[in-house]
């Protein structure tokens, strides 16, 4: 075990980012699209939790710096996040270029390209992420301002999710949802309004776009105008809307249904 004298969390945190979280650290190393550098463990016991001992493996094998810290330094390290005893610091996340993704959507008659139209809570993406993850959508694509970044706290919500899905920064929205349709999505927008249709009603087969709206405004107004269609979730319990993430996923696995029937 590497015995040097910890350093405070401001010093440690400068020039990297922390991970946090057995899984997205588990996640981050598996994936390998990261640069790490340190790790802080709990402390090595001979019968230590599964996990944490593939953790450790993995990160020795890598010849990583570990280290121990104590719980409050690792609560401010993490800024109270939920860390489980576990902190990674690596490189900022991978974002790929946008042209990247137009690719793979090009070469895949079933890819599935999700847009997030502004979402600022790190919940709601991290669930998204987790979901398009999990279901193999080919991209994410995210607006490069007012919008939530893939942060640690991300990639704590996606339990690791976000590590492995490739997502990609853009300037404008409604250029790329136009450039992707020259590729030959059909995008549907997850929104209400007298357009919309039942998603189940919605042919999500072939290459295919879905944008989910930003918590409260929605989908906004010309993202939704150079969508093709529009979906709607019914609700006959009341509620004006779902959370986004769950939204997502509603419809993500809509998608997958389809295409497995």
């Amino acid at each position: 075990m590497n015995t040097r004298h910890h350093k405070g969390p401001r010093e440690l945190v400068s020039g990297g980012e922390w991970l946090y979280g057995r899984n997205p650290v588990e996640e981050a190393l598996a994936a390998a699209r990261r640069t790490a550098s340190e790790i802080v463990l709990p402390p090595e016991f001979p019968d230590e939790d599964e996990q944490i001992a593939r953790i450790r493996d993995e990160a020795k094998s890598r010849r990583l710096v570990i280290r121990t810290m104590d719980r409050n330094q690792l609560d401010k390290l993490t800024r109270f996040g939920n860390h489980q005893g576990v902190a990674l610091k690596t490189t900022g996340y991978p974002y790929v270029g946008f042209e990247e993704i137009v690719q793979a959507a090009e070469e895949d008659e079933n890819s599935l390209v999700v847009v997030l139209d502004h979402l600022e809570d790190p919940q709601n993406v991290g669930s998204i992420l987790r979901t398009a993850c999990a279901a193999g959508a080919t991209g994410v694509i995210i607006p490069e301002d007012r919008a939530c970044g893939i942060t640690a706290a991300v990639s704590r919500a996606s339990a690791g999710g976000a590590e492995h899905i490739k997502v990609a920064h853009v300037v404008n929205l409604v250029r790329a949802i136009e450039r992707l349709k020259e590729a030959g999505l059909w995008f549907t927008a997850l929104d209400w309004g007298e357009d919309a249709k039942n998603y189940t009603e919605i042919d999500f087969k072939g290459r295919v776009g879905l944008v989910i709206g930003a918590e409260g405004q929605g989908v906004s107004r010309l993202v939704r105008e150079n969508c093709d269609f529009a979906a709607v979730l019914p609700m006959p319990g009341g509620f004006e809307s779902l959370n986004a993430g769950v939204a997502a996923g509603v419809a993500i696995y809509e998608i997958l249904r389809q295409r497995n029937s």
